[in-house]
C-alpha cells in the first residue's frame, strides 16, 4: 500500500503525528525507575564476623535473583537463588552452609573466613526480561595477632648504649604505634622511628627512658596492643650524699651518719674517717664519741656494672657542751652619767657571746659598745632606762648557757 502526499480534508490529523505524540506520552508518563545497586557491608570485615551484601531497588518485575561467587554466571559458581511467585529459595554448588538468602535480595554472610574475600555477582530475571547483574567485592583479613616487644640491649648503660625495640611480628597492612608510660610517643632528639613505625630507636639512653614501652598494631579491622615492656638502664653512682648535714656534734652521744647515691643497681658503700676504712656499709655507727672522733668522714660508692666510683667528704668536730658562765660587774647601783662594764666571763673556747636585756636579746643603742669578742659590754653614760636585769649567754654549735642575771639599778644624779 502507498502512501499518499494528497492534502488531508478539513478535521484530519497526520497517522505518524499520532504516533509521535502517543511515545512521547508514554515516555513521559512512565515512571523513572531507580538503578539497582549493591554493596557489602562492612567492605572489610575481620575473620570470624559477618558480612550483609545488600541489594537496594529492586525491581518490582522481578521474578528471580541469584547470587553467584565470582563474576561470571557459572553454575558451579552459584550460591543460592530466591524465587519471588513462590517466596522459596534453593542453594548452589557455591553453597558452605554460612550463606542465608533474603526476599529482600540480601546475602548474609556468617562466620566469614579469608578465603570468602573476592568478588561476587547479582544476578536478576524479570517480566520484561531486563536481566540486569551487578558486582562487589569484600575483603577479609585475619585479626591481628598480640604482639610483643623485643629488646637489642637487656641492660643499657646511661650516656652509652643505645637501644632498638622491635614490636613483633611484622604483618602486612599494619599501623605500628608506640606508647611511653600510657602517653603516644613520636620522633625527637633521641627517639627514632624506622619509615614503618615498627622500630623505635633510643639515641644515648638516659635513665628516665625506663619505660614502660608499649607497641600496638592496627589494620582496618582489628587492633591489638602489647604487654608493657620496662628497660633496665644500668646508671651511677651519682655523688653521694652525707646525711645528716650537720658538721659538729656534741662528746657522749651517738654519732650515725647515712650515705646515699643513685645508682642501677644498687651501689656498695664504704666509709673511712681520717684516711682508714671503717665500715663497708651504706651506714656508719659510732657510739659515745669524744673529741677524738673529729676529723675527716669518706664515703665511698662504686657500681660493679659501670665500673665507677664516687666520694663525698665530711669534716666532723666532735665538741665539749659549754659551761654557764658569769657577769662580773663592780657594782650593781650606778648614777646617772656614770659608765658601766660588764663581762661575760667564760672557761670555754670557740664560743660565741650575745647580751640579754629583761628576757630579751639586747638592742644596743650609741651609748653601748661591745669588746671585739663580746665578753664586754660598756655603757656610757647610763641613764634611768638602763636598769634592768642583763645576762651573756655563750654557745658553741653544739650546745648554749647563761649566765646567772645581774641586777642593774640606775639612780638619779643629785
Amino acid at each position: 500500500m502507498e502512501l499518499t502526499s494528497a492534502p488531508l480534508h478539513k478535521g484530519q490529523v497526520p497517522w505518524r503525528g499520532l504516533l509521535l505524540a502517543a511515545l512521547l506520552l508514554a515516555y513521559w508518563n512512565s515512571p523513572v525507575s531507580a538503578q539497582v545497586t549493591v554493596e557489602a557491608v562492612p567492605t572489610h570485615v575481620a575473620e570470624g564476623a559477618n558480612v550483609l551484601l545488600q541489594v537496594h531497588n529492586l525491581p518490582t518485575t522481578l521474578q528471580v535473583f541469584y547470587w553467584y561467587k565470582g563474576d561470571t554466571l557459572a553454575d558451579s559458581n552459584e550460591i543460592a537463588r530466591f524465587i519471588i511467585s513462590s517466596s522459596t529459595n534453593s542453594t548452589g554448588p557455591a553453597h558452605t552452609g554460612r550463606e542465608t538468602i533474603y526476599q529482600n535480595g540480601s546475602l548474609l554472610f556468617q562466620n566469614v573466613m579469608q578465603n570468602d574475600t573476592g568478588t561476587y555477582t547479582f544476578h536478576m530475571l524479570t517480566a520484561n526480561f531486563d536481566n540486569p547483574t551487578k558486582s562487589l567485592q569484600f575483603y577479609v583479613h585475619a585479626p591481628l595477632p598480640k604482639p610483643n616487644i623485643t629488646s637489642n640491649n637487656s641492660n643499657p648503660m646511661e650516656g652509652e648504649d643505645s637501644v632498638a625495640l622491635m614490636c613483633e611480628p611484622e604483618t602486612q597492612n599494619t599501623v605500628y604505634l608506640w606508647r611511653i608510660n600510657g602517653q603516644s610517643l613520636s620522633e625527637g632528639d633521641r627517639l627514632k622511628l624506622s619509615i614503618d613505625n615498627r622500630t623505635l630507636t633510643l639515641l644515648t639512653v638516659v635513665r628516665t627512658d625506663t619505660g614502660p614501652y608499649e607497641c600496638e598494631t592496627r589494620n582496618l579491622v582489628s587492633t591489638s596492643r602489647s604487654d608493657p615492656l620496662t628497660l633496665n638502664i644500668t646508671y651511677g653512682p651519682d655523688v653521694p650524699i652525707i646525711s645528716p648535714s650537720d658538721t659538729h656534734f656534741q662528746s657522749r652521744t651517738n654519732l650515725s651518719l647515712s650515705c646515699h647515691a643513685a645508682s642501677n643497681p644498687p651501689a656498695q658503700y664504704s666509709w673511712s674517717v681520717n684516711g682508714e676504712l671503717q665500715a663497708s656499709s651504706q651506714e656508719l655507727f659510732i657510739p659515745n664519741i669524744t673529741t677524738n672522733n673529729s676529723g675527716s668522714y669518706t664515703c665511698l660508692v662504686h657500681n660493679s656494672v659501670t665500673d665507677l666510683n664516687r666520694t663525698t667528704v665530711k669534716n666532723i668536730t666532735v665538741l665539749e657542751p659549754v659551761t654557764p658562765p658569769s657577769i662580773q660587774v663592780a657594782n650593781t647601783t650606778f648614777k646617772e652619767l656614770e659608765s658601766v662594764s660588764l663581762t661575760c666571763d667564760s672557761q670555754d673556747i670557740g664560743i660565741s657571746i650575745r647580751w640579754l636585756f629583761n628576757g630579751q636579746s639586747l638592742g644596743l643603742t650609741d651609748r653601748m659598745k661591745l669588746s671585739e669578742n663580746n665578753s664586754t659590754l660598756s655603757i656610757d653614760p647610763v641613764r634611768r632606762e638602763d636598769s634592768g636585769k642583763y645576762e651573756c649567754e655563750v654557745s658553741n654549735p653544739v650546745s648554749s648557757e647563761r649566765s646567772n642575771p645581774i641586777q642593774l639599778n640606775i639612780i638619779h644624779a643629785f
